[in-house]
């Protein structure tokens, strides 16, 4: 399936692993998520969040598209909700404009960026074919409060593509607020200029439409 430019980072290393035989990755303030529950208690080691997150996609890929597409999408949005701060990777995605918007637009914006993020890791992990994933146990420091935690997907044979995801800890652990594709491409970075060219022409009706829409395109409209 064809990507949107605010998925470059996911589509990226989605064709490399297809070409592999191996699924597309992803798609992310210490505010917590609100009315949204968190799928028990978050770890407070950085790399066993990402262990859990890749169990959760690996149980994802392996239900498959034979499962509907609204059933997977239940299943996984706890697990995001859990790995990551979407509130603090929608407000980085936005750039400093989020502050003017209104509460009522933040909030509908982040109702409607959190199904975009389930459905785009539904719709990239949705195939089984031996794949693997792996964490170092290795991670990086950026400052104080921030870490990198490397993981890498593995086909049955051939090349392992790497994802290093940028963490900070909040009140509910530690919690994944950028996702860098091949070590280096800002999923967040990508986001916002995206983001910023349609909030100049439209605003943030224009944003709240454009994240429906392209949910929408995801699920095949199963999340219309």
């Amino acid at each position: 399936m064809s990507m949107n430019a605010d998925t470059m980072s996911v589509s990226i290393a989605a064709s490399s692993l297809r070409r592999r035989s191996l699924l597309a990755m992803i798609v992310l303030s210490a505010a917590p998520l609100g009315r949204h529950a968190l799928a028990g208690t978050a770890p407070s080691d950085p790399t066993a969040t990402i262990q859990r997150l890749n169990q959760a996609l690996l149980d994802a890929m392996k239900a498959g598209q034979r499962t509907e597409f609204s059933r997977r999408f239940q299943a996984l949005a706890p697990q995001i909700d859990q790995a990551f701060d979407l509130p603090a990777v929608l407000a980085g995605s936005v750039g400093p404009s989020w502050a003017s918007l209104s509460p009522d637009q933040q909030s509908r914006l982040l109702d409607a960026f959190r199904r975009y993020t389930v459905a785009s890791y539904v719709a990239n992990f949705d195939n089984y074919a031996g794949q693997s994933f792996t964490v170092s146990p290795d991670m990086r420091s950026l400052d104080a409060g921030r870490v990198i935690v490397r993981s890498r997907i593995a086909p049955v044979s051939g090349d392992a593509t790497e994802l290093d995801y940028v963490m900070h800890q909040t009140p509910g652990g530690w919690k994944v607020i950028d996702v860098l594709a091949a070590g280096s491409i800002s999923r967040v970075a990508v986001q916002r200029s995206d983001f910023r060219h349609i909030l100049s022409t439209g605003g943030g009706d224009a944003l709240l439409a454009s994240l429906e829409r392209k949910t929408s395109d995801l699920s095949g409209g199963a999340l219309a």
